[in-house]
């Protein structure tokens, strides 16, 4: 699947938004991808999952990981289709006060060969953050996934990252903003509580 699919699979779900809006990381963006819309089409899911993990096991092998777990909210959907084109379990974490965890009964058997699966990646945080429970919960990550890679290459999460899509588009601290963004109110749409 090229770039131009992706993006038309963002598009035609409505899901590729311009204005001012604050992203979780507590960046501002003209920009903003809506994953949870494309997601919501099992068939646009299936496709875009079914393509990434073709891109998985072209590099990693047929048998690539053991489990894959992705942070919740953005990454749930993406996971369980990611798992179930890979033949594998899924499991997310979930914040509590903050910090992401394993609940509802979810364990990783020690040292299975996991998969991080994300919709969108900024920044990184949230999967760095997935990432340090999986391995504070015996897990081993050997790869990193997302949809769009909003960084385009530049974010270094500690393991291959594995993406569908690179779609750089600038994003600027509050005090940074250029002037047609100052105009605009900002917008939050994303899931995760900012400080």
């Amino acid at each position: 699947m090229t770039r131009e699919e992706v993006l038309q699979h963002y598009r035609e779900s409505g899901a590729l938004l311009e204005g001012h809006f604050l992203l979780t990381s507590g960046l501002h963006s003209p920009v903003y991808m809506q994953s949870a819309r494309v997601l919501m089409h099992p068939e646009r899911a299936e496709a875009l999952c079914k393509a990434l993990a073709a891109k998985i096991c072209a590099a990693m092998g047929p048998k690539p990981v053991d489990l894959v777990c992705s942070p919740a909210m953005g990454g749930v959907v993406v996971g369980y289709e990611l798992a179930r084109q890979l033949g594998v379990p899924s499991i997310f974490t979930e914040r509590v006060e903050g910090v992401f965890a394993l609940r509802r009964g979810f364990e990783i058997p020690q040292g299975a060969r996991v998969l991080m699966a994300e919709d969108v990646v900024t920044t990184g945080k949230s999967s760095r953050e997935c990432i340090e429970c999986i391995e504070a919960n015996g897990g081993k990550v050997v790869a990193a996934s997302c949809i769009v890679d909003r960084s385009d290459g530049e974010v270094q999460l500690g393991v291959p990252l594995f993406t569908l899509c690179g779609f750089k588009v600038p994003s600027y601290r509050e005090d940074e903003l250029p002037p047609e963004l100052r105009k605009l109110p900002a917008v939050k749409p994303g899931s995760r509580g900012l400080k």
